[in-house]
This record gives C-alpha cells, structure tokens and sequence, in this order.
C-alpha cells in the first residue's frame, strides 16, 4: 500500500466566484468532473478541489464555522523571482488580497502570501536550489 495526496478541496462561500478567480488568477482550467456542483484543477498527480464551504463541512462532519488560521497554507513555486512577482500581481488582480508582499526569505528563497476570495492563505515561493520535471512539479528527493 502506498497512499499519497492526490485532492486538496477547499470549500468556498461562492463555488463560480471562486472557480473565475483561479481561471482568471493563473489560467487554471476546470478538469473532467468539473461541474456545477464541483470544480478539479488537475496539476500533474495533484487536484485542487473547490466545493461549497457548507456542504464540505457537512460531508465531513464538522462545523463549516471558521474563525483565525486554520494551520494550513498552500503553495505553489516558481522557477524565477520575476515569475513569482507576476503570479502574485495576477492573484491581486483577480481579487486576492496580500498578506506579505514579495520579500526575500530567511531561508535564501524569496517569497510572498496572499489570501483568495474565500480567505484560503497561499505561498507562492522561489529558490535558487528547486528543481522541477518536464510537468512543472517540484523535485524533492525522499
């Protein structure tokens, strides 16, 4: 047996807002499944999933009440600093709002938060020592 992470879902006050903000923010299009109900963006052995805040937390039997940081953050890399800087311009133009501008980090790399539309915080992050395959995924060796 071998589990891995394959689907990280956020559940979202407003499933079309969230979707545009995503296709509009970093040219993510919906996957096979995507509908009405739910929308996949398939990156390369990862899907993000965006479901209704309400309806998640019913699914997974807790509250849908959120209040302060939750513990979790999500990131994406970049191959340059100037990459970095665009991605994060075109989340703030799709309506993301920042919570750390781009700075160079402690750890040598060069970083920046933002939170989408629903509040979700994510990291977009650089370093000069990353790798990645030919799909754009970070290579971490085990």
């Amino acid at each position: 047996m071998n589990p891995r992470l394959n689907i990280v879902t956020l559940g979202v006050a407003n499933l079309a807002r969230s979707r545009q903000f995503y296709q509009d923010a970093f040219g993510w299009k919906p996957a096979q499944g995507s509908s009405e109900e739910i929308v996949f963006f398939y990156h390369g052995g990862i899907v993000l999933g965006l479901y209704p805040l309400e309806s998640l937390a019913e699914d997974a039997g807790i509250t849908a009440h959120r209040s302060g940081f939750s513990g979790i953050t999500l990131a994406m890399n970049t191959k340059t600093k100037e990459d970095l800087e665009t991605t994060y311009q075109n989340a703030l133009d799709a309506g993301a709002k920042s919570l750390i501008e781009p700075r160079d980090t402690f750890w040598g790399g060069y970083d920046c938060y933002f939170a989408d539309p629903d509040g979700h915080p994510w990291e977009i992050a650089w370093a000069l020592s990353w790798e990645y395959d030919e799909q754009g995924s970070l290579i971490m060796e085990e």
